[in-house]
């Protein structure tokens, strides 16, 4: 949600509570304004369920207000007990979040000096006004679809230039830093797609929320985790051998293949070649060979890794 929307929200729903607790002649009206600015959030789920929590709380407030100023009276020192008392209550509860709205309607009856079923209803309603207008207007949320979109184009563009880099690196020993500086980026996106992934799911009530999405982005964090791990090792490859050119002509195809619904089938099939060729080749004469083979053979395992998540995640699709 952005900052105009968010002001925007708030000023209205401040001033339509603050309205309707006038209209209802409750005391202390503005303070149901005070909870509808506490009460607009991020997102729908996180209003309901703060909406839901507070109103708890409000009942707990009262509750043990009602019997510390019916046993001990109205003074400071008995509110400071009622703190003492409800603080740690709350916190055991998970109702924490209506500490602070709960307390200034709970001043109200030190204020007036009374616990009566009037001014105990008059605080309920307060609390209930403020977050019933908040969540009212939480329920319009600006769709996160479109962004995701782009953002899921983004990453699988930056993944392609990583593979691509790699495949320069092992063909004609290239420099690697565009490749990590690539690896950084994608780790921001992919961090920023799970975000906005989680707060589109979460503003999601009344409909099923296809959580394909988040399935994806985890997929691509695994495998972007592989890809910094091969990152590091990369570099030691700088003989110009045989193996170095397949392996740099996989990567090749692998970015030219990769999008989410390709089952990569055909790219299992050429990593077991490949490891049936470094298998059947002649061992390594120099200690630089023996070096770039066993360092093309933990990439090689890598990115078998890399593979299969891809085709664990297609498959598990497939059979939902």
């Amino acid at each position: 949600m952005t900052v105009s929307l968010r002001a925007i929200k708030i000023a209205f729903a401040t001033t339509i509570a603050i309205l309707i607790a006038q209209a209802f002649q409750l005391e202390y009206s503005v303070s149901a304004g005070v909870v509808a600015i506490l009460s607009v959030l991020d997102t729908k789920k996180s209003s309901v369920t703060i909406a839901i929590q507070r109103v708890g709380s409000t009942v707990l407030a009262l509750g043990i207000a009602t019997i510390l100023f019916q046993l001990l009276g109205f003074n400071t020192i008995v509110f400071g007990l009622y703190l003492l008392v409800y603080i740690p209550l709350a916190y055991k509860l998970n109702v924490e979040v209506g500490i602070a709205p709960c307390s200034v309607l709970v001043s109200h009856l030190l204020l007036e000096q009374s616990t009566s079923i009037t001014w105990l209803t008059n605080e309920l309603l307060l609390m209930v006004i403020g977050v019933g207008i908040a969540i009212l207007f939480n329920w319009y949320m600006p769709s996160k679809e479109k962004q995701l979109v782009k953002l899921r184009g983004e990453i699988e563009e930056k993944m392609r230039h990583v593979l691509m880099n790699f495949s320069l690196v092992l063909k004609n020993g290239s420099s690697n830093e565009k490749g990590e500086l690539l690896i950084k980026e994608l780790s921001k996106d992919l961090k920023t797609a799970e975000k906005v992934a989680y707060m589109e799911s979460n503003n999601q009530l009344l409909s099923q929320y296809d959580d394909y999405i988040i399935q994806y982005i985890d997929m691509r964090q695994q495998q972007a985790k592989i890809l910094a791990e091969m990152s590091m090792d990369i570099s030691v490859c700088s003989l110009p051998t045989k193996q170095n050119e397949i392996l740099a002509q996989l990567f090749q195809r692998t970015a030219d293949q990769l999008h989410e619904s390709n089952p990569v089938l055909d790219l299992t099939e050429d990593i077991e070649s490949l490891l049936t060729d470094f298998r059947m080749s002649d061992l390594p004469k120099t200690r630089a060979e023996f070096e770039n083979r066993a360092a093309l053979f933990v990439l090689l395992n890598d990115f078998t890794r890399f593979i299969q998540i891809k085709k664990d995640f297609y498959e598990q699709q497939k059979g939902e």
